[in-house]
């Protein structure tokens, strides 16, 4: 049964502490999500960062020393992402809605990719980056939106 398990390297530790701080990365992008009411929140993006990061880890022992293997494990998930992504944005009359949570689900894959391969570093400038343009850019937004439907009008007449 242990060489089932491959007991000899079971060790949960460097697993468990990987895909806590993916989860932990995820946090701020989906407390931001969840605050402005957005189809993905709280929940969804700590999740989405701990799968991908799951992922990662449940496959380096099969990828061995191929980086192919490793880039094409890399490349479904950022499909993947893509596609979940695809899923929060909605046409609404005549605007799209969702982009902002669609792209913020896409990076909360990769820092969960990032943190799975070991590159922490880049995992925290993806969620400082991410958190700074949602928190950030969300007032100049509504003032750029503000502003075109102020110039609407003169623009029909």
């Amino acid at each position: 049964m242990t060489e089932l398990l491959g007991a000899e390297e079971f060790n949960v530790l460097p697993h468990l502490a990987a895909m806590l701080i993916a989860y932990l990365l995820a946090l701020p992008i989906g407390w931001n999500r969840e605050k402005e009411e957005r189809s993905a929140g709280l929940r969804t993006f700590p999740l989405v960062a701990v799968a991908t990061c799951g992922f990662i880890q449940a496959v380096e022992g099969m990828a061995g020393d191929d980086p192919g293997a490793m880039a094409r494990v890399i490349e479904g998930l950022i499909t993947g992402m893509g596609f979940i992504g695809g899923g929060a944005i909605l046409k609404v009359k005549e605007s799209v809605r969702g982009t902002a949570t669609a792209a913020s689900l896409w990076v909360t894959g990769a820092i969960g990719v990032a943190v799975g391969v070991g590159s922490i570093d880049v995992a925290v400038m993806l969620t400082i980056a991410a958190f700074v343009t949602l928190v950030v850019l969300a007032p100049l937004k509504k003032i750029v939106d503000l502003d075109d439907d102020k110039a609407e009008p003169h623009a029909r007449e």
